[in-house]
């Protein structure tokens, strides 16, 4: 039987965080602090909450951070989950990484080699200077471009790169990310700005929307719908018609969770770095799965704490409705 919600959702993607630490301190993301306040497990603890939750049904799992290319023990990790299968269809387990790709040029092939199934790069920006001043580091860009293009080489595809778009910081990169698409041959996927930064700062009026993004995707080319690819899929995916011969074709993506909320769709389940699972981004508590682990819990007692837990899923999210109460962790200490 699949891990089902008590809303009849099946819960079959599973998002891990690894670490904190990132090497960059995106604006809207990090305070700039360096402190870890929540902890790390040993990779070999990850592969066995895993292979529990892969035991009742998860069919995807996600390894995401921080930055999770900063652990050590990625490739070893990327190895263990590649080698399993799932429960319900005995395919091998769907693998893939969101990294902010700064290091991934070295790591792209032994990843691929390792039997990662894709990567998703977070960008949000192709003009460099916007791109240290979002960062605070100096030298990225030009490393995450070669990050990307090394993913397509070791056919890691499809490359997906994200944007999170602020108004009166980003929307300018709109259509310069648009023909970065068609010249790179990745999906762009450009995505509402949630409330789940480290400063607080979100606000409604900081929100660039879905019909916003269409019409300035539009005015670069004009756009053809396309299918979805899953049935929980979070993105409203376009091609660009052509305009001449020997045009990019590129394909670009909106994931609007503000204006155009997914959840009566939602497939997935966040487990943190400190071994908390999450049963939505917006949630108020954490369920200490790991804690079950450190009294001395069987993998039986495991998966029972799973299903329990994900009985207590939420409906949806409650973002610009009136008395809406901001997570109790901010997404970097979440896992994108």
């Amino acid at each position: 039987m699949p891990l089902t919600d008590k809303h009849g959702r099946n819960i079959t993607d599973l998002r891990v965080s690894i670490t904190d630490r990132c090497n960059y301190r995106c604006v809207y993301c990090r305070s700039g602090e360096d402190q870890i306040p929540f902890s790390e497990l040993p990779i070999e603890t990850y592969v066995r909450l895993i292979r529990v939750f892969v035991s009742l049904g998860v069919e995807k799992v996600r390894i995401t951070g921080g930055e999770p290319l900063l652990r050590k023990e990625i490739i070893p990790l990327v190895e263990e989950l590649a080698a399993m299968t799932t429960t319900n269809t005995a395919k091998p387990l769907d693998v893939a990484i969101t990294t902010n790709g700064h290091l991934l040029a070295k790591l792209a092939q032994p990843l691929k080699h390792a039997g990662l199934s894709r990567i998703t790069v977070s960008m949000d920006a192709v003009d460099r200077n916007k791109f240290a001043q979002i960062t605070r580091v100096a030298n990225g860009y030009d490393a995450v471009v070669a990050g990307i293009r090394a993913a397509k080489h070791a056919g890691l595809e499809p490359v997906k790169v994200n944007a999170v778009v602020l108004r009166g910081f980003n929307e300018d990169q709109i259509v310069p990310f648009a023909r970065f698409a068609c010249d790179e041959g990745v999906i762009v996927r450009f995505i509402e700005f949630m409330p789940l930064e480290e400063d607080r700062i979100w606000a409604p009026n900081t929100v660039v929307g879905f019909n916003e993004m269409l019409d300035i995707l539009n005015s670069f080319r004009p756009l053809v719908p396309l299918p979805a690819t899953t049935p929980g899929e979070t993105a409203m995916r376009y091609t660009f018609a052509s305009i001449s011969s020997g045009d990019g074709v590129g394909e670009v993506g909106i994931i609007a969770p503000v204006s155009r909320a997914f959840c009566g769709a939602c497939s997935r389940v966040r487990l943190t770095s400190d071994g908390k699972i999450r049963t939505c981004l917006f949630s108020q508590s954490d369920h200490d799965l790991y804690a079950v682990l450190q009294r001395g819990g069987t993998d039986a007692d495991l998966a029972n704490f799973i299903e329990k837990t994900i009985q207590k899923k939420e409906a949806r999210h409650h973002i610009g409705e009136p008395g809406f109460l901001k997570p109790s962790r901010s997404m970097v200490h979440i896992g994108g």
